[in-house]
């Protein structure tokens, strides 16, 4: 499991495998992650927007941005916790993803929410570090 906190918003990521949605042979990788985000403040917050960075292991670099997740905008009082499942499929057996989170408080200011950077590994892939 991967955390980050920003101002008392904690966002956790669980990815995993999905073997069979995937076609090694065919070069088709796909990993689902399960988030849990958890307002521990002392405000209600809006998530407005989502950006991920999706890095496979050549280096190449997918950015994605749009309102909310999974077609909701959840709005979270303080004490409330929001998951979601959801998934990314790669040409290459491993990768990284990050990104952040536009929130917005009660007062109407919007801010970032850190999601924390989390491996994508194809189990059983040996790996050689540089």
């Amino acid at each position: 499991m991967y955390h980050a906190t920003t101002r008392e918003i904690e966002v956790s990521v669980e990815p995993y495998y999905l073997a069979e949605q995937s076609d090694p042979a065919d070069s088709r990788y796909v990993w689902g992650y399960r988030i849990v985000i958890a307002n521990n403040s002392d405000q209600q917050v809006k998530l407005i927007n989502r950006y991920w960075n999706i890095t496979d292991e050549n280096g190449q670099v997918d950015e994605v941005t749009g309102p909310g997740v999974v077609g909701e905008q959840p709005v979270l009082n303080p004490g409330d916790t929001y998951e979601y499942n959801s998934g990314c499929p790669l040409d290459t057996p491993s990768g990284v993803m990050f990104g952040h989170y536009q929130m917005e408080g009660e007062t109407g200011e919007s801010f970032d929410v850190a999601i924390p950077a989390f491996s994508l590994d194809t189990p059983g892939i040996q790996r050689t570090l540089n």
